[in-house]
C-alpha cells in the first residue's frame, strides 16, 4: 500500500493538492468502471475505483483536511452514477458503500498492517506472506459491508435482488484493492529508488534475467491472444495460470503486480467485447463471476508465490551473512573450536584448533588415534582413544573441563590445553556432533611454574638473612654489657639486612623489566654508557679500588625504553666489574653492529676480563635466581640477568653469553631494534678507548 507520510503536520496546501489528484485519477477510473456496466444492476464488471479509493484515504488518514477528501469523494460518486444513468437514490447507496468500505479499509489497515502503515521500509513489511494474507483479510472486510448496501440498494428502489451481486461486488473489490494497493506501492518505491541513485533498475538486472523477463512478457501476449483472440471457445483459460507461476517463481514483486494487473485488464477487456472463453457464458452475473475469479486466483497465486520466494531470499541472505559473521568470529578467536563427529570427522573447524592439533584442517579429515597426534596426560601417559574428550561426550558422559598436552611435529615438546566438550543437541545429516573447545594455557602453566619456583627461592633467601636477623637481636639481648659482642651483632643484622635490601630490589626490578608499559624512542647508547661509566669510575675512585677500563664509541642508536635500556647496561656492566678476578683492573669493551641474522635489529656486545661463566651454564644463568659463582664469595640474588633477559625480549630481542674469544672473561652479545637516530660522531685523540685512570689522575 502507499507509504504513510506522516501527515499530522501536513498544511492545508500540500493536502489540498492531494485531495485534487486523487479526485483526478478517482473520476478517470470511475467513469472507466461505469464503461463496463452489465446489465440493468448498474453493477460494474470490473472496478479499480474501490483500489484507488483504498490508497487515497490510506494516504490522507492522518491528515487534518480529510473531510475535504469525504466531500470530493461524495461529490464525484453522485456526479458521476448520475451522469451514467443512476438514480439519485441508488447514487446514495452507492456513496454510503464507498464511504464504509474506504474508513473501514484505513482502520484494519492502520491495525494489521502496523509496518506499512509506519512507513516501512522499502517494501520489507509488506513483502512477507502474513502481510500479503493480511492486507487480502483487510480488503475482504472492508469490502463485506459495501457488497451488502449497494445491491440493498438495488432491492429496496427496484424491488429485485440481483442474483450473485454481493459476491460480484466482493471479489472485484478485493481484487482492485490488492492490485492496485500493492502496484502503487511497488511502482512508488521503484521511481523513487531510481531517483535517489538516478539510474533505472532494468540496466543492472543481468543479462539471462533482462532475457527472461522479455520472454515471459511475449509468452504471456501470445498466450492470452490466443486463448481469447483465436481459440476463445476453448475452455482451457486455467493454462495461463502456468505464466503465472512462472513470474511468481521466478521475478520480482513488482513485475508479479503489474503482470496480474495488465493481463487481468485484458481478459476482462477481451470478455466485454465478447470473446474469449468467458463470453460465451449467457448469464451477466455468472460471466462477470468467472471474470473476477480468474483475475482474482492470478492475482493471489501470483503474489503468494512472489512475496514467498522474496522473503525466502531475504532470509537466506540473512542467514548467509550471519553465517559469514560467526565465521569470522570463529576464525579470528585463538581458542580451537571444532564440531566432530563419533567417528572423528570434523564438520566445522577453525584455524586455531588445526593449529594445536597440528594440521587437521580442512572440513572431513579425521581425528584419529591419540598416538597419531599425540594427545597425553599431563603425566606423560597417552590418552587412550575411547578416552578422547569427544568421544566421552558422544557416549553420553557429562565432561568438565580437563587439561591435556598434545604433541605434534609443529610443537615435539608439546602444548597444554584446557578442553571443553559438549553435546550438540539434535543430529546434524543422521548424525550426533560434539562441540570441541581448546585453549591454549601452555605459557599460563609455564609462567605458574616459574612463579612457584620464583616464590620458593625467594621464601628462601629471604628466610636465610631474616633468621640472621632474628639470631643475632636475641644475642644482642643477652650481651648488652659485652661492646664488642654488641658491635659484631650490629654488623652482622646490618649485612643481613643489606642482603635483604638487595634482594627486594631487584625482585622489584625484576617485575618492572616484565610487566612495566613500554615508552619506546630513540636511545643513545653513547650517551647511556658514558654516563653509566662515569658513574662506575667515580665509585671506584670513592672506594679506593682499581678503576675499570672501559672502551666504547660510535654505538648505533636503538629503539626502546630508555629507562629500561639503561637498567639492562647497568646490570651487564655491573657484572661485568663485580665479576673480576682479584688483582685484575676490569676491562669492559661495548661495541655495536648489524645483526646478520635479523635485518633492523643491532646487535650488542659487552666483552670483559673477568672470571667468566663456567662450563654448561652460560644458558643457565639467564635463569631466575641462578648464581654460577654460589660459592665464589661474589655477593648476589642471582636475578640480574634474569633483568637483562626479559628486558631485551619484550624489546623482540635474543641475549646469549659466550666466553670471550680474545682470552679471559666473557661476551654477553643481545639485540634490540635499531633506530633512525645516527650515532654520535667519536671526539678526542682516542675516540674507541675511554679510560679513568685513578694513579694516572692523581699524578
Amino acid at each position: 500500500m502507499a507509504r504513510s507520510l506522516g501527515d499530522t503536520g501536513l498544511t492545508l496546501r500540500r493536502s489540498s493538492a492531494r485531495t485534487v489528484g486523487f479526485s483526478i485519477l478517482f473520476v478517470a477510473a470511475t467513469c472507466l468502471s461505469r464503461l463496463t456496466m452489465m446489465d440493468w444492476t448498474n453493477f460494474s464488471l470490473v472496478w479499480p475505483a474501490a483500489g484507488l479509493l483504498a490508497v487515497w484515504f490510506v494516504v490522507q488518514r492522518d491528515s487534518r483536511w480529510r473531510w475535504l477528501d469525504l466531500l470530493s469523494l461524495a461529490a464525484i460518486t453522485m456526479a458521476v452514477n448520475l451522469a451514467t444513468g443512476t438514480g439519485v437514490g441508488l447514487a446514495a447507496f452507492f456513496l454510503a458503500a464507498n464511504l464504509t468500505q474506504a474508513y473501514l479499509f484505513t482502520a484494519l489497515f492502520r491495525r494489521w498492517l502496523p509496518e506499512d502503515a509506519a512507513g516501512g521500509d522499502d517494501g520489507q513489511g509488506r513483502s512477507r506472506s502474513r502481510q500479503l494474507w493480511r492486507l487480502i483479510a483487510a480488503a475482504a472486510v472492508a469490502s463485506g459491508p459495501g457488497a451488502v448496501i449497494g445491491p440493498a440498494g438495488v432491492w429496496l428502489l427496484d424491488g429485485r435482488w440481483p442474483a450473485l451481486a454481493s459476491v460480484i461486488w466482493l471479489i472485484r473489490n478485493v481484487v482492485s484493492i490488492l492490485l492496485i494497493g500493492i502496484a502503487s506501492r511497488r511502482v512508488g518505491d521503484l521511481v523513487r529508488r531510481a531517483w535517489q541513485h538516478r539510474r533505472m533498475p532494468w540496466p543492472a538486472l543481468p543479462a539471462g534475467r533482462r532475457i527472461e523477463y522479455a520472454a515471459l512478457i511475449v509468452s504471456s501476449v501470445l498466450a492470452y491472444y490466443l486463448m481469447f483472440g483465436v481459440a476463445d471457445s476453448l475452455p482451457a483459460a486455467f493454462a495461463l495460470i502456468a505464466l503465472t507461476v512462472w513470474a511468481g517463481l521466478r521475478l520480482g514483486v513488482t513485475f508479479v503486480v503489474l503482470h496480474d494487473l495488465v493481463f487481468g485488464t485484458v481478459a476482462v477487456l477481451f470478455t466485454l467485447n465478447g470473446d474469449g472463453p468467458f463470453a460465451s457464458i449467457p448469464s451477466h452475473s455468472v460471466r462477470a463471476l468467472v471474470a473476477q475469479l480468474f483475475v482474482g486466483t492470478i492475482a493471489v497465486v501470483g503474489l503468494a508465490l512472489a512475496v514467498s520466494r522474496e522473503e525466502r531470499d531475504a532470509l537466506t541472505t540473512r542467514l548467509r551473512e550471519q553465517a559469514q559473521l560467526l565465521t569470522t568470529v570463529i576464525e579470528s578467536i585463538s581458542e580451537g573450536i571444532g564440531v566432530v563427529d563419533e567417528q572423528g570427522e570434523f564438520l566445522v573447524r577453525n584455524p586455531a584448533i588445526a593449529r594445536m592439533l597440528g594440521g587437521f584442517t580442512s572440513p572431513g579429515a579425521h581425528v584419529e588415534a591419540a598416538s597419531y597426534y599425540g594427545v597425553f596426560h599431563l603425566d606423560g601417559t597417552p590418552v587412550a582413544e575411547q578416552d578422547l574428550p569427544h568421544k566421552r561426550v558422544l557416549a553420553g558422559e557429562h565432561l568438565d573441563p580437563l587439561e591435556l598436552m598434545i604433541r605434534n611435529d609443529g610443537v615435539p615438546e608439546g602444548r597444554i590445553v584446557k578442553v571443553n566438550a559438549v553435546l550438540m543437541p539434535g543430529q546434524i545429516y543422521d548424525r550426533k556432533y560434539a562441540v570441541v573447545a581448546l585453549h591454549d594455557i601452555t605459557a599460563d602453566r609455564r609462567h605458574r611454574d616459574e612463579l612457584a619456583n620464583f616464590a620458593g627461592v625467594v621464601a628462601h633467601d629471604l628466610l636465610n638473612p631474616l633468621a640472621t636477623v632474628e639470631g643475632w637481636s636475641e644475642a644482642l639481648l643477652q650481651d648488652l654489657d659485652d661492646p664488642d659482642a654488641l658491635v659484631d651483632g650490629i654488623t652482622r643484622i646490618q649485612r643481613a639486612s643489606t642482603r635483604m635490601r638487595a634482594l627486594i630490589d631487584d625482585l622489584l626490578a625484576y617485575t618492572t623489566a616484565r610487566d612495566a608499559t613500554l615508552i619506546r624512542m630513540p636511545c643513545d647508547l653513547d650517551a647511556l654508557v658514558e654516563d653509566i661509566t662515569a658513574g662506575r669510575a667515580d665509585h671506584a675512585q670513592s672506594a679506593g679500588v682499581a678503576v675499570p677500563s672501559f672502551e666504547f664509541g660510535g654505538l648505533a642508536p636503538v629503539d626502546g625504553d630508555p629507562v629500561l635500556i639503561r637498567q639492562l647496561l647497568e646490570n651487564l656492566i655491573g657484572n661485568a666489574i663485580k665479576y673480576t678476578a682479584p688483582g685484575v683492573t676490569p676491562a669492559i669493551t661495548v661495541t655495536t653492529g648489524a645483526d646478520p641474522a635479523e635485518p633492523g635489529l643491532v646487535r650488542v656486545e659487552i666483552t670483559d676480563n673477568g672470571i667468566g661463566i663456567p662450563a654448561g651454564q652460560h644458558d643457565a644463568v639467564f635463569g631466575n635466581f641462578h648464581r654460577a659463582h654460589r660459592d665464589a664469595g661474589y655477593t648476589g640474588t642471582g636475578l640480574g640477568l634474569a633483568i637483562c633477559k626479559r628486558i631485551v625480549e619484550r624489546h623482540g630481542g635474543t641475549i646469549a653469553a659466550t666466553d670471550n674469544p680474545a682470552g679471559a672473561g666473557t661476551r654477553i652479545s643481545f639485540t634490540l631494534p635499531g633506530a633512525a637516530l645516527p650515532p654520535r660522531a667519536p671526539t678526542g685523540p682516542n675516540p674507541y678507548r675511554w679510560q679513568l685512570d685513578l694513579e694516572q689522575t692523581l699524578g
